[in-house]
This record gives structure tokens, sequence and C-alpha cells, in this order.
């Protein structure tokens, strides 16, 4: 996975941590965090210095559909 897979990285999120983040939890997880989260992830092959906000705001987004679909 690379930092425009966002589909398969938020998958692979909410496989982590299941329902335990919902939408509200999700879009307060503070970028930081995530971007530790997401370089931590097995297959992820991107950089830190490749990651940007509008990565991680598309990964949240994402992994709040990912949630909703589950639900």
């Amino acid at each position: 996975m690379k930092w425009n897979d966002y589909e398969d990285i938020a998958m692979a999120l909410y496989e982590k941590f299941g329902d335990e983040f919902g939408e509200n939890k999700i879009y307060r997880i503070r970028f930081t965090d995530l971007l530790e989260w997401v370089l931590s992830l097995p297959n992820f092959e991107g950089k830190r210095e490749e990651a940007n906000e509008g990565h991680l705001e598309q990964i949240q987004a994402k992994w709040v559909y990912e949630w909703r679909d589950n639900q």
C-alpha cells in the first residue's frame, strides 16, 4: 500500500481497530497519531516524508465510510 491507496488503508485501520473507533472518534484523531498508525500497518510501503494533510484527510473520510458500511 502507498499513500494514495486510501480505501485499502481505511479497511486495514478498520480491521485493526474495529468498532472501537466510531465516526466522531475517527474525525477527532490527531494527524500525528494517524500518521504513525498508517506507517505501522503491515504491507504499507509509503514513507513518512511522502505524507501530507490531504492524504490523511482522505484516509479519515474513507475510514468513516468503512465504519458506516459495517454498522
